[in-house]
């Protein structure tokens, strides 16, 4: 993960898409963030009540940094699950100027998009960490 993760604790970690994932491209969309529990939970229905609180409350935290920092005017969230049953919430900022056809499941699809490689990644990271590691 280029700068580490936006945020990590004992039950949840919040990283960016990394470019070096296996089958991403070189460049990827700024803002893709993914929150997940660090024990194995195959969906939703399978997490603690604790670790459900910490999801929850990272997935707003992390949004609010994407709107506050990296200027989303939305934020989709998304739990798909389908190819390994492993939970992430996948967190996709949508910024403004995107044209209403790529909307929701098609944001990062825009060619205009806001694409990065590990450097640009990194800065964003760094930026959204000191915003959601902030109170309330």
């Amino acid at each position: 993960m280029p700068a580490g993760p936006v945020h990590e604790d004992d039950l949840v970690v919040v990283s960016h898409l990394s470019p070096r994932a296996p089958g991403q491209p070189e460049k990827v969309y700024l803002g893709h963030l993914l929150v997940e529990p660090r024990r194995h939970a195959a969906g939703l229905a399978d997490l603690t009540d604790e670790e459900a609180g910490r999801i929850g409350y990272w997935n707003s935290a992390a949004a609010r940094a994407l709107r506050d920092v990296a200027g989303a005017e939305h934020v989709y969230a998304a739990v798909i699950g389908d190819r390994v049953p492993h939970l992430h919430v996948h967190l996709l900022p949508r910024y403004p100027g995107t044209p209403r056809q790529y909307w929701w499941t098609r944001v990062d699809e825009w060619p205009e998009a806001p694409r990065g490689r590990e450097e640009a990644v990194g800065e964003l990271v760094e930026r959204l960490r000191v915003s959601a590691s902030r109170p309330g």
